[in-house]
This record gives structure tokens, C-alpha cells and sequence, in this order.
């Protein structure tokens, strides 16, 4: 089966590269002008310009001017949830914290009383659709995290739905398991009881049944501890579970250290940030997955220093955070948009760090990412525009015509 895409205005290739775009590589990208494309049994086969373009194919997609991109690849979301957190937004706006409302029971332990009571195949049904949404503005690869459950039997549930969403799912999806969210209230005492729940009762069931590709831990003052966290990864690593762990959203407190301890393949959130820690990740080989939109909908005034990371040849890479209490947006152009005006990346940067580099933040880089000969045609066709920039700057619209999967 052969699909040709003809009359593209511009045709974004992706860079040799063995390892993800640092520094200036992260601002460059490849492009021809009024191009073709061909695709040969899911796989990106040849390209070319229009004056020489191939007369026959199963398919023929006409691009109609506008941009072919490979699609997004999501590296960090909560996508599978029972409700939504909209009193919590006007409790924000009333003017308590995301700490003061987690106290009081809300945030995270809210998701998990509600999931508790949700069957799976009501949080699959739901999870699909917003799956779908996702998709829809460019999305082409996800990650998604447990975390919501804080239960043996709910935790494994929200893992299973992600077992069977890959399985109906038009995009690869990797999960992660997220036992350590956050301390349910009932462990409040006695935390080291949840923990050995976590290390004896839940890893050995996981792994037992293959339902995760990584571990992860919420390291952060009011929920685990750089101490707990060595604990918890250390434990994962046995069971073959690679870290990709939330640390420095509020604080600066060791979680990259130990994350860059045990190889972790990313360290997401990073709002804040001192000199020893980006030292650190340039050193290292794991990834800074930044997620603009959390900081935005919680009226933060940290925002990752993107720029910082960037100059000091820290790889850095793009992702929507998509849950429903800190970030209930999948819209991965809105993230570029966030990137761009928050972050001050350039659009050439904050594509490739959506792209490319998000491939590599879910070990995806093979297949993903990137136009290139012999990986998963998984494209998006826009609509007609002036120049990479405008999908940023035009922020609000869904510039997506058209997604291609192999």
C-alpha cells in the first residue's frame, strides 16, 4: 500500500542525528518547497520536488499548500481521569494555592476518590475521546501516567485502560506508572506503609502483568522526598521500569540528582531551576521535559528557563501535561504557542523540542519525530500557512487539516 502527498508547500524533514538537539542544532531545520512525499507500507519512502514527482500511487493526498510536519510527540500526560477539576480553577481564582488546595484534600486525592468509583471501561470509553481530541490537533505519540488511582486494585485499573487504549489507539502510546502522586489521606501517619505497598503489592503485580514502560515519582516538599524517591526508583529499576520523574515544579530539592542517578530518560517540569542542577543535566543524558501549560493555568510566575537550558547544551524537550487539576489542554500547538511567548524559545526550537526531542524523552527516536526515510509516516497537513512561525504565533486555532498514521 503507497500514499503520495502532492502539491506541499513546505515539506519538514528531520536531521541525522544520534542523539536529541542541543544548542544552536536546536534552532535548525530541513525543508524543501512545493514537494512531494511518499509513503510505502506505513513507512516514509522518498520525497522530492513537485517538478519531478511520481505519477502513480494506491493513494494520492493532496496537500493543497499546506505544511507537512511530522506530528507531535507528547511525552508527558495524566490523560486517563474520572472528572474534571473545575472547582478547583475557581478556588485558584479565590486566591488559594495548588499546596493549600492539596491540603485540604483537593488536587490529586480528589482525581483518586473519584477514579475509585469509576469503572474501567467508563475511564476508557472517556480517555479515548480525548485521545481522539488530542490527535486531532497533531498529536502522534503519547505517554500517559497512572497516579490518579493511590490504591493497589486502582492503580492497576487506570493501567489496564492504558493496556487497552493502546490496543484501539491510532498512535503508539507508552504509560507510566505513578503509584508515588501523591500520599493518600489515609497514610498521612504512616507513610512508609503506602510506600512498601507501592515496592511489595504494586511493582511485583505490574511487572507481572507488563503494564508499564516506566516509573515515575512526584519528587516535591508535600509529597515524596529525594529519600522516598531513591527508594521508589531503585525499586523500579529491578523490575526494569526506566525513570521519568516530576521534580522541581515548586522546589529545587535533590530530584535531579537522583533522578540523573539512576539514568533517568527524563526530568519533567523544572519550573524552578539553580546552576548546579543544569550543570548537571548537561552532563547527563537525560532529558528536561518542560511543560509550559502548567505554570500558565496555575498563574505561576516560575516558568522554566527554557533559554538557560538551551545555552548550557541541556536537551530539552516539549509536552502538554495534559491532566484535569494544572493543565486540562492537550493542544500541543498551544504548547508551542506557551514555548515561544513564555519560554522564548523560537518556533524552529519549540518544534523541534515537540518533535524530535520529545521522541527521544519517550525513547521513540527510531520510528518518530521526525521526516525521515524508514521511520512511521505519522504526518499532520496543515492549512495553507505563511511560515513555521504562524502555527505559534495564530494561537487559538487548530491548524491541523489532516493527520496521517502508518
Amino acid at each position: 500500500m503507497s500514499k503520495l502527498i502532492i502539491n506541499i508547500a513546505k515539506l519538514y524533514l528531520g536531521t541525522d542525528t544520534k542523539s536529541p538537539l542541543i544548542a544552536d542544532k536546536l534552532a535548525e531545520v530541513i525543508f524543501i518547497e512545493n514537494a512531494w512525499l511518499l509513503i510505502v507500507h506505513g513507512r516514509i519512502a522518498d520525497w522530492g520536488n513537485m517538478e519531478l514527482c511520481p505519477e502513480r500511487a494506491d493513494e494520492i493526498i493532496d496537500a493543497e499548500g499546506g505544511y507537512v510536519l511530522p506530528a507531535f510527540v507528547d511525552s508527558h500526560t495524566h490523560l486517563v481521569f474520572a472528572a474534571p477539576r473545575e472547582q478547583e480553577f475557581v478556588q485558584r481564582i479565590q486566591g488559594l494555592s495548588y499546596q493549600e488546595i492539596a491540603q485540604k484534600g483537593g488536587g490529586i486525592l480528589n482525581s483518586a476518590r473519584r477514579l475509585s468509583a469509576c469503572s474501567e471501561d467508563q475511564l476508557l470509553e472517556d480517555a479515548f475521546a480525548r485521545l481522539q481530541e488530542v490527535v486531532s490537533y497533531g498529536t502522534g505519540a503519547i505517554e500517559i501516567k497512572s497516579g490518579y488511582g493511590l490504591s493497589v486494585e486502582a492503580e492497576l485499573k487506570m493501567l489496564r485502560v492504558i493496556r487497552r487504549l493502546k490496543e484501539i489507539s491510532p498512535i503508539p502510546i507508552k504509560a507510566s506508572f505513578l503509584g508515588a502522586h501523591a500520599m493518600p489521606m489515609e497514610f498521612k501517619e504512616n507513610r512508609s506503609a503506602y510506600i512498601n505497598l507501592i515496592l511489595d503489592e504494586m511493582l511485583p503485580r505490574i511487572a507481572n502483568e507488563g503494564l508499564a514502560d516506566y516509573i515515575d515519582v512526584f519528587c516535591e516538599k508535600g509529597f515524596y522526598s529525594t529519600e522516598e524517591t531513591d527508594l521508589i526508583l531503585n525499586a523500579g529499576a529491578k523490575y526494569g521500569l526506566k525513570p521519568k520523574i516530576h521534580c522541581n515544579q515548586f522546589n529545587s530539592m535533590g530530584g535531579i540528582e537522583t533522578a540523573i542517578k539512576y539514568n533517568a530518560v527524563s526530568v519533567d517540569h523544572l519550573e524552578v531551576l539553580n546552576d548546579t542542577e543544569i550543570d548537571a543535566l548537561s552532563k547527563s543524558k537525560t532529558i528536561a521535559t518542560l511543560l509550559p501549560t502548567a505554570p500558565f493555568f496555575l498563574n505561576d510566575d516560575h516558568f522554566p528557563p527554557a533559554r538557560k537550558l538551551v545555552e548550557s547544551k541541556v536537551a530539552i524537550a516539549l509536552a502538554s501535561d495534559f491532566n484535569p487539576g494544572t493543565s486540562p489542554s492537550g493542544n500541543m500547538q498551544f504548547v508551542l504557542s506557551l514555548a515561544c511567548i513564555k519560554l522564548r524559545l523560537t518556533p524552529e526550537e519549540a518544534f523541534n523540542a515537540a518533535t524530535i526531542n520529545a521522541a527521544y524523552a519517550l525513547e521513540m527516536d527510531g520510528e518518530l519525530g521526525s521526516i525521515s526515510k524508514g521511520k512511521k509516516a505519522n504526518l499532520m497537513i496543515t492549512v495553507p500557512m505563511p511560515s513555521l512561525a504562524f502555527m505559534p504565533y495564530y494561537f487559538g486555532a487548530n491548524l491541523v487539516k489532516r493527520m496521517i498514521f502508518s
